[in-house]
């Protein structure tokens, strides 16, 4: 068998340990959907189709939902660590299983660069002598070492991570919800409902607007998808994915739509000029002391959720990917004690390191590379694991295999809705100026990857991938 450093790993030894429970699973989801995008980003959503922004996050959150029950059907039938990459590579080919996995990595790392960003952005409010890049480092360095310990640690700190998020913005649910029925002026206005249809309607750029917000929209929603990532070190893993698809997606819509309804029933959408965050107007219009320092900590708080989440989908995959001959075979090797994937672990710092050159050089166009990859990265992935959903289905129905306990609903119906639905986003981000660029840079790295697949993989990582059910282990034939 020719030798190349994307080879062979079998090791009795090289097993993740499951160690999250269904509340671990959960958040860890929340912390990669829920992120500095809706705090200061939902701005620009508004902006784009006004009031009728949230028939834009109903849309693309029941696409969510189809696409986390395709993932959820598969995660609970092949717990796996590598999950959709591995998927892929099972029911579509190697080729694909590579694809998939670098790509969905690639958006995530490129997505922790910009959470660093954040954070330093953020601690110069407190801290505005301080060099931007020291704070990049110290998140670096926090984060990386959670993501050392056991796997039960990382999900206990992002339990705690992502629940500061989720108060926050029930707060400002609550909060918006008791200015709205007060009904005495703020800032010049009166808070009421009516604000969603009375400033030039309810969709004032037409259908036209609604669907230019939603490639801002499906971006938002990225990185749900690392629920099941979780499926190989879960405790009971058919409880916890099951659990988690069926809740998480909601709430995340939940958190949206009701927070920016709440946003612009307060601050009528023509006021929504996205120079602060929408979520400090109204705590400022709650009369809360210090409102931009408790949204300060809030959105840093934030920001490290999504890069602990991050590392954590990222090396998970890496693993994965080193378990299919995708990777060098290194990344397949765990700590003897805590059962972690070290190595993707400390690549991660390297990516870090390579975010902190890019901040240094380009930081005025650093999060055009971040928003332009990762939204296309999204809608690949997310085809990616409907394509494979299907072809299991269509597998196991050749082989009159039992049904799975847990199946979508209607199929095939929900797939060719969502296909039809991505299709959709992919044309919109070919055709549209600030979307143009999102597609080429994607395409060009889907070209790279297929040259590195061409060049680098030899042996077993060109032979398909059987996924033994409910093992979550995987072999080759």
């Amino acid at each position: 068998m020719p030798t190349t450093p994307f080879a062979d790993v079998e090791s009795s030894e090289d097993h993740l340990q499951r160690g999250l429970n269904p509340r671990h699973v959960q958040f860890i989801a929340l912390g990669t959907a829920i992120g500095t995008g809706l705090f200061f980003g939902s701005a620009e959503t508004i902006q784009a189709a006004g009031p009728a922004v949230l028939l834009a996050y109903l849309v693309a959150g029941c696409v969510v939902f189809i696409v986390m029950r395709a993932l959820g059907e598969m995660a609970v039938r092949h717990p796996v660590a590598g999950s959709f990459a591995q998927y892929s590579g099972a029911f579509l080919g190697p080729f694909a299983g590579f694809i998939t996995g670098w790509v969905f990595w690639l958006e995530l790392a490129v997505v922790a660069v910009a959470d660093m960003v954040a954070v330093s952005t953020y601690m110069g409010l407190w801290f505005p002598d301080v060099a931007g890049w020291i704070w990049m480092v110290a998140a670096i360095a926090l984060i990386g070492a959670l993501n050392l310990m056991a796997v039960r640690v990382f999900g206990e700190m992002e339990f705690w991570f992502s629940l500061i998020k989720v108060v926050a913005i029930l707060a400002l649910v609550a909060g918006g919800l008791f200015l709205i029925l007060r009904g005495e002026e703020v800032g010049g206005t009166t808070p009421d409902f009516a604000h969603l249809w009375s400033h030039d309607g309810f969709a004032p750029f037409g259908l036209w607007g609604i669907i230019m917000s939603l490639s801002i929209v499906v971006f938002s929603f990225g990185g749900i998808e690392t629920l099941g990532m979780t499926a190989g070190e879960a405790d009971d893993p058919s409880r916890s994915i099951a659990r988690a698809v069926n809740t998480v997606p909601f709430r995340i819509l939940l958190f949206y739509v009701a927070a920016l309804a709440v946003i612009m029933s307060i601050i009528p959408w023509t006021e929504v000029t996205g120079e602060t965050s929408p979520f400090v107007e109204v705590f400022d219009a709650l009369d809360i002391p210090a409102a931009e320092h408790i949204m300060n900590f809030v959105v840093i708080t934030a920001a490290l959720s999504a890069m602990n989440a991050i590392f954590y989908a990222c090396s998970r995959t890496m693993y994965g990917l080193a378990e299919q001959g995708h990777a060098p075979r290194v990344f397949h090797h765990v700590s003897h004690r805590a059962h972690i994937p070290v190595v993707p672990v400390l690549c991660m710092f390297v990516t870090g390191a390579v975010g902190i050159a890019l901040y240094l050089t380009i930081e005025d166009r650093l999060f055009f590379f971040v928003a332009a990859i990762a939204t296309f990265a999204t809608v690949f992935t997310w085809t990616m694991i409907l394509l494979a959903h299907w072809r299991m289905r269509r597998a196991m129905a050749a082989a009159q295999v039992p049904a799975s306990d847990y199946p979508v609903p209607f199929f095939p119906v929900p797939n060719v809705l969502a296909l039809v639905f991505m299709a959709g986003v992919i044309l919109l981000l070919a055709s549209t100026e600030d979307g143009r660029s999102a597609f080429l840079v994607g395409a060009g790295a889907l070209v790279a990857l297929a040259i590195a697949y061409a060049a680098l993989v030899r042996g077993r990582g060109r032979e398909a991938i059987v996924l033994d059910q409910s093992s979550g282990d995987s072999s080759r034939v």
